[in-house]
């Protein structure tokens, strides 16, 4: 018998059609964490929305403009979450840790800026002129995530 064991069998059967496999295994990972960034958005938004409001005096625009953000981009943040599934899920974890860097980054962004409540408001404009919606931002991820859902 030339293979006497079956995970010898197994691993020749897998070599020769991995190359493929392999690929597309890649490429979906790197959409999946394209996808999490779309999280990593909302996560932008809420917390420098929260931040702001409360550093202001408890300005209501603020609360308005997540919420309309997030109206705008429901739509967007599940079909992230279809596609993600889709393509065999994401790690344990993956969402927290986008979510957690995106609202890192802005504030590490907003400690930074010379004139904090500038920022807030420069933020507030972008946030309600639609400029911080995930179709301006991540618009190839985007379109990837549309087409997979319609096939």
């Amino acid at each position: 018998m030339l293979f006497r064991t079956p995970a010898l069998v197994l691993t020749l059967l897998a070599l020769s059609i991995a190359p493929g496999k392999a690929q597309e295994a890649q490429d979906n990972a790197a959409l999946i964490g394209e996808l999490m960034a779309f999280h990593g958005s909302e996560a932008i938004v809420n917390v420098m929305t929260t931040h702001c409001y409360e550093t202001t005096g408890l300005d209501d625009s603020y609360k308005t403009a997540a919420e309309n953000w997030y109206l705008r981009n429901i739509s967007y943040l599940d079909l992230a979450d279809r596609v993600i599934d889709m393509l065999g899920g994401a790690a344990e974890g993956d969402l927290k840790a986008a979510r957690e860097y995106g609202g890192s980054q802005i504030m590490s962004a907003y400690n930074q800026a010379g004139d904090q409540d500038t920022f807030c408001r420069t933020f507030l404009e972008q946030v309600e002129s639609g400029a911080f919606d995930i179709d301006k931002q991540l618009p190839g991820p985007l379109e990837r995530a549309q087409e997979i859902s319609a096939s």
